[in-house]
């Protein structure tokens, strides 16, 4: 129920959507005569948009969550590697066959990366479909595809094909690899959603290294207009929104212990 309800919330509250429903709201308020509520609707998407698009606010929130786990040095000696899913275009590998990474691929370059400078490390992807409807392939069904063409042999490969969110994430991985105390696990995943990921896996039981990429900010944005083209600062304030939202649901459910872990 909850994967459902994360899903259909987010539908209604990520900013364009949001804009959207509130210039429609404002369309329909117009034709019944209602002008106060028309400019209203009107209004609110244009700034909602305007802030988005044009402005820094979306890397303002996210560099919070980005600086919240600095990549630490890495240990001598690295038992397994677990790399979380979204670094695929899955509708498109699920026709083509291939391993077409979407904005989040550094998770997959960084996971082969470390298993090459970790040659005895098991390699984990935990990532089935996240999607309300799925459409497309699974990251654990890409995964080795991509791995085994940058020189990490199948053998190492464990394959965690059923997760839909991160705390499934968690849980089912937990649960397929069972770590033994005095391991070294490193927990590879994106720099702005280190925080709920590590949070998930320490409530787990999964004690693990957090080991972040794919960062998104430098932290020198500052306040300002146009400091990005638009469609990039959109999509930044729609991740930071999502991450945030996502921290403080899974905090209210009692799923990580506070609604901004830390180290």
């Amino acid at each position: 129920m909850f994967f459902y309800f994360s899903k259909i919330f987010w539908f209604f509250i990520q900013p364009l959507n949001l804009a959207i429903f509130l210039l429609l709201a404002g369309l329909l308020a117009a034709m019944i005569g209602r002008r106060r509520l028309a400019v209203t609707g009107s209004v609110l998407a244009l700034l909602i948009l305007a802030l988005s698009a044009w402005t820094s606010l979306g890397a303002m929130m996210l560099n919070p969550l980005e600086e919240r786990f600095a990549r630490p040095k890495l240990p001598e000696k690295v038992d397994g590697i677990v790399v979380l899913g979204g670094g695929f275009e899955g509708a498109i590998n699920l026709v083509r066959g291939g391993y077409e990474l979407n904005s989040s691929g550094d998770r997959m370059v960084e996971a082969a990366i470390l298993a090459r400078r970790f040659p005895t490390a098991k390699v984990i992807v935990s990532g089935g479909t996240g999607e309300l409807f799925p459409d497309g392939e699974g990251d654990a069904a890409t995964a080795p595809r991509l791995l085994t063409a940058l020189g990490v042999t199948a053998d190492r490969l464990i394959l965690e094909n059923r997760s839909r969110n991160t705390y499934e994430n968690a849980v089912f991985t937990k649960e397929l690899v069972t770590p033994k105390p005095g391991e070294t696990w490193l927990l590879v995943t994106s720099a702005f959603h280190m925080p709920r990921a590590k949070a998930l896996f320490d409530k787990a039981g999964f004690a693990t290294v957090p080991w972040p990429v794919d960062y998104r900010t430098s932290g020198r944005e500052g306040i300002g207009l146009f400091r990005d083209n638009p469609t990039d600062s959109l999509q930044t304030t729609s991740i930071a929104i999502r991450e945030w939202a996502g921290l403080i649901a899974y905090w209210l459910s009692g799923r990580i212990d506070r609604p901004f872990p830390g180290g």
